[in-house]
Order: structure tokens, then C-alpha cells, then sequence
């Protein structure tokens, strides 16, 4: 049987597109050092650049918005002296989408090792250093997986709102109905389409409403009146709610991609909290070991850092620390920022030292 066809990314706009005022949402040279990576999946597409030899940082985004999300992010992490690495998740931005295979733990992992085989230098091999991995909402729970299975492979594990541990009590019944697998695929991409193109709400949220889908479009919409977005230096007039229109309308794969990150992705505590507890177990054999073997077997256990939203309305602060630490142990640094679930985006200078510190 012949596999299903790849919803392939939009095409990248032309030159004459990109001149005169740059007005493209999303230009094909919007961060530095792009490449698209050739895969079985289809094309990924990748951002790389930074001082060749500093700490390796790869930054991993939400549900929603591609990997220009975390831009502001990633270019103060530079002016620390890293080496950064972005990629868009499958159906997002210019990366392709397979159609025949869940957006579940098992392709995104696939997908950060694609990433990372696709740089001239090596992020994961002897003499690498390893990496520090960052994961932003759905990015979090993603992070977090990937993390319980490759803990050798990085120096520190940075966790921005982490989806993952959201508790069902959360999510509303219609969003349970919907993505549990009580509507059929293509009635439930109609329904979401349709919901996706209507756009972001802004009408103000309880801290502690039921989970709704319209909430994951708002996840990276800063409040009215509150902090800008520079998202990408080149192209300042670049925001995360322009991107997210353009997606949803030109990209043939992202009401897909979006819908099985919904049903399959690592965002819910009860579908993913054995995955919490296996890095759990990990982190706590590390303690035991000294600095040095601890350093060597990847991951120390001090090296675990969560920072969360003091407004957020997705990820709840004091839930998120209590399943946490029933999950990883009392050897997480916890960091509390005064924003909601978009501060990556406006919070960028502060998240990018406190990871900075982390790295040290």
C-alpha cells in the first residue's frame, strides 16, 4: 500500500515578494541560518546560527505558532554567546506535514533527531558538549518525552509552560468529545478549520475556566496594552497573530497537524504522566552519582528548570509545580515570570539569562 500523501508547506514567497516594505508575514530568510532538511515526512524546515563553539541550545515551540514564536528568544540566547537551533513542527510554517502518521511523542522525537543530524556540527556525538533543550507549551511535553528517553544526550532540560501535565478536569467536554475520538477525522478538521480561521478571542479568561480549542489560538497573543513581540530582528514588523493567519489559510496541512497534536500530542497529565515519571526516576538515580558522572551521563539532576506564568490561564502555576514535583522530585528549579502563557515571546531577554545561568 502506497503511503498517504504530504501536505506540503506553503511555497516560500519570491523575492519580489520580500522587497519594498517586507510585508510578507512570514519571509523565508525571517531568522538567520535556514535550511529545509529532506525527510521521509516531508521537509522540515531549520534555523541555525550562533558562535560555533558555544553552549548548543535547540528550542522547541507550541502548538500553534512556528518556531518564529521563540525568535526574540533565540536571539538573546546569541547575545549570550550560544548556538542555537529552531525548527518548525510538522505542518507549521514551511515544514511539511505527513498525513498518515499521529503527532505523537514517537514523530516528534523522530523529528528533534532529524533536526539535529541535518547541522555541520555536531550536537550529539563525542565531543559535542551536548545540548540544552528548551520547550515552550505543547514544545514542553514534547521536550519532556523526548528527555525521559535521550537524558544522555543533553546538558540541561528548560520547560516554558509545559503542556503535559494539564489535568483533564481542565478540559471542557465538548474539547474532550472532539479530541478523544468521539467525531469522525474529517468532521473534526471541519469543525476545527472553521474555528481556526475565525481567529483568536479576546475576550478576557478565567485563570481557571475549562480548556476550550479557541484557547490554543490566543496561547502566544500578548494582553491588549501589554508588552511588544520582536520576534525577528530582520523583520520587525513580524507578530505571532499575522504568522497564525497566514498558516491557517495557506498551509494544507496545519488544520491536520493541529487536530492530531489535539488528539495524540503530549499536552494532557493523564496521557502523559508516566512520561513525567520516567524522567522522574532518571533524575533521581542522578543525584546519587557525583557532579562529574552525573555530567556524563547527560542530564544532571540539577539541571531541570520549569519557568510558568503567574497569569496564565493554560498552564495553572500551582498545579503545574504539584504534579511536577510528584513526577520529577524535589529537584527542579521552579521560576515564576509575571506574564501569561505568551511570556517566551515578550519575555525573551529575561528567559534567554535565566537559561544563560542555567548553562554555567
Amino acid at each position: 500500500m502506497e503511503p498517504k500523501p504530504i501536505f506540503k508547506a506553503p511555497l516560500p514567497p519570491t523575492q519580489a515578494a520580500q522587497t519594498g516594505n517586507n510585508s510578507h508575514p512570514l519571509p523565508t530568510d525571517v531568522l538567520p541560518g535556514a535550511r529545509d532538511v529532506q525527510t521521509p515526512y516531508g521537509s522540515i524546515r531549520v534555523y541555525e546560527w550562533g558562535p560555533e563553539n558555544g553552549p548548543k541550545v535547540l528550542l522547541v515551540h507550541g502548538i500553534t505558532n512556528p518556531c518564529i514564536a521563540l525568535g526574540g528568544l533565540a536571539h538573546g540566547l546569541v547575545d549570550r554567546g550560544c548556538r542555537v537551533m529552531l525548527f518548525d513542527l510538522f505542518g507549521r510554517g514551511y515544514s511539511d506535514c505527513p498525513s498518515d502518521v499521529p503527532q505523537d511523542e514517537r514523530l516528534f522525537s523522530s523529528q528533534i533527531l532529524l533536526a539535529l543530524s541535518s547541522s555541520p556540527l555536531s550536537w550529539t556525538g563525542a565531543g559535542s558538549g551536548k545540548f540544552c533543550l528548551v520547550g515552550y507549551s505543547l514544545g514542553g511535553g514534547i521536550a519532556t518525552s523526548f528527555a525521559s528517553f535521550f537524558p544522555q544526550l543533553l546538558t540541561a532540560l528548560v520547560l516554558l509552560a509545559p503542556a503535559g501535565l494539564i489535568r483533564d478536569s481542565h478540559i471542557s467536554l465538548g474539547t474532550r468529545f472532539l479530541y478523544a475520538g468521539g467525531m469522525p477525522d474529517g468532521l473534526l478538521k471541519h469543525f476545527s478549520g472553521a474555528r481556526l480561521r475565525a481567529g483568536p478571542l479576546s475576550t478576557p479568561k478565567s485563570k481557571h475556566k475549562k480548556f476550550h480549542t479557541s484557547d490554543a489560538l490566543a496561547e502566544q497573543l500578548p494582553p491588549q496594552g501589554g508588552e511588544t513581540q520582536l520576534l525577528s530582528r530582520s523583520y520587525p514588523h513580524v507578530t505571532g497573530p499575522a504568522v497564525m493567519s497566514w498558516q491557517v489559510n495557506d498551509h494544507g496541512g496545519f488544520v491536520h497537524a493541529f487536530v492530531s497534536s489535539m488528539r495524540y500530542g503530549p499536552i494532557l497529565n493523564g496521557r502523559q504522566r508516566k512520561t513525567w515519571e520516567r524522567l522522574g526516576r532518571y533524575l533521581s538515580k542522578q543525584k546519587a552519582l557525583s557532579a562529574a558522572e552525573q555530567e556524563s551521563n547527560g542530564l544532571p539532576s540539577g539541571k531541570v528548570v520549569i519557568m510558568y506564568g503567574v497569569d496564565d490561564t493554560i498552564i495553572i502555576g500551582d498545579e503545574l509545580l504539584e504534579d511536577a514535583k510528584a513526577t520529577l522530585g524535589n529537584d527542579v528549579v521552579f521560576k515564576e515570570i509575571s506574564a501569561g502563557h505568551e511570556f517566551p515571546s515578550t519575555k525573551y531577554d529575561e528567559i534567554a539569562q535565566i537559561i544563560f545561568d542555567t548553562l554555567l
